[in-house]
């Protein structure tokens, strides 16, 4: 088996990152792909849970804009959240890759309630832990749940997987000229307000001494790379 640089990691996730190529919702070829990732990371012996983001399906932020009451926002977009949960879930145990989805508000009829002692049994037993509804609080991202999640989880890392190859000085989508940043302080995302993760996350990471690694999610075995330890997108530490 592999060494590896990160025995127990975070994987973070946006809901966009399932969609594929659609507008809107679920793409089962997509989510195929990130489970054959995740499954080949698995491989390697890392242990791995997962946070999935809502916006594929709703956000709460922008539904407010609209007259939607924001706490009422935050609750539907946890709910997705769970939605996108399942569908990976179910897509990694087609391949074969044992997991538990599990969720911050109470739903026993859907998955499991998220409880830390629980959570840890199952990845000490080789299963991949897929945690939904964010932090079961609304006010708070799916960005800061991660955070949460792989402090109180013992996780060594989180992986930021996002549509780009870590963080550039200029949105390397609108500019060709942008320059990745292979390497960032904490205090440097905060401080730039480099759009990585929001300032919450951010601060609970450095306070905690848990370096985070942006990459590109599509990129054929980043995943695997990055818990081997090879330097993947940007670190930020």
């Amino acid at each position: 088996m592999a060494s590896l640089a990160y025995e127990r990691v975070l994987l973070k996730l946006s809901g966009e990152a399932l969609m594929g190529s659609r507008s809107y919702g679920i793409e089962p070829e997509t989510v195929d792909k990130i489970a054959q990732e995740i499954a080949e990371t698995r491989e390697t012996g890392a242990e791995v849970v997962i946070v999935l983001g809502g916006g594929n399906i709703f956000r709460g932020i922008s539904a407010e804009k609209h007259g939607l009451n924001r706490t009422t926002g935050d609750y539907i977009g946890m709910l997705a959240t769970v939605m996108n949960s399942l569908a990976l879930g179910s897509a990694l145990r087609k391949i074969g890759v044992e997991n538990r989805v599990s969720s911050a508000i109470e739903m026993p009829k859907v998955c499991e309630t998220y409880i830390r002692d629980r959570a840890i049994r199952n990845l000490e037993k080789g299963r991949v832990v897929i945690v939904g509804a964010g932090s079961g609080n609304p006010y708070f991202s799916t960005d800061t749940a991660a955070a949460m999640r792989a402090c109180e989880l013992d996780c060594n890392a989180v992986f930021k997987a996002t549509k780009v190859d870590g963080v550039f000085d200029r949105d390397p989508e609108k500019d060709p000229g942008a320059k990745k940043i292979k390497e960032l302080g904490y205090l440097d995302v905060l401080n730039n307000r480099y759009a990585v993760m929001d300032n919450t996350a951010i601060t609970l990471c450095m306070d905690n001494k848990l370096p985070i690694m942006v990459f590109e999610l599509m990129a054929k075995g980043n995943v695997k790379r990055a818990v081997l330890g090879e330097h993947v997108g940007t670190i930020i530490h």
